[in-house]
């Protein structure tokens, strides 16, 4: 579901646990506030469990989505939930702010996550940026296209989310 201020303290706490990369609460606030649509979370029981924190990159010339942070409780990863999240920030991305396409960065030592953008949401990589985490470690630079524009196809990405359905595959 679309993210509220209510959730906020609860993202930022999902967030800690889960990733060495950490925002202050006013962060998630700035994106709420500007970009509500791209805030998505999963619950369970009424608890936060996951969320997709995103944002739309307005520069000149180059307006996109951005995957801010994307994160998934321990107990409740490999059921596709982030999947489900970046699959509902994307919608939010292209039908609401008609976004070209999405971008994220991931560590180049996450093998697990750049298995899921690449091989389940369709994303590829970009480039490599040097240095780019606070600890020194490079990350790759990826993007998913909605539209088509030159080699990059929606139609393809389609293809690849319908052969991605499949749990067992998303398991993986």
């Amino acid at each position: 579901r679309t993210a509220t201020v209510d959730d906020l303290l609860y993202m930022q706490q999902c967030n800690l646990m889960c990733l060495p990369e950490n925002y202050q609460f006013k962060y998630y606030l700035y994106h709420l506030l500007s970009w509500p649509q791209c805030l998505q979370v999963a619950e369970d029981g009424g608890r936060i469990v996951g969320y997709v924190l995103a944002k739309m990159e307005e520069e000149p010339g180059d307006p996109h989505g951005h995957i801010t942070s994307v994160a998934v409780k321990r107990t409740h990863r490999k059921i596709g939930l982030a999947t489900r999240l970046m699959k509902s920030a994307h919608a939010a991305m292209d039908e609401v702010f008609e976004s070209p396409f999405a971008s994220l960065h991931v560590r180049v030592s996450n093998k697990a996550a750049i298995h899921v953008y690449k091989e389940i949401l369709g994303y590829d990589i970009h480039e490599r940026e040097e240095k780019y985490y606070a600890d020194g470690e490079d990350a790759y630079d990826m993007r998913m296209y909605f539209r088509k524009t030159g080699s990059n196809d929606r139609q393809g990405n389609k293809a690849k989310e319908k052969t991605s359905e499949n749990p067992a595959r998303e398991n993986g």
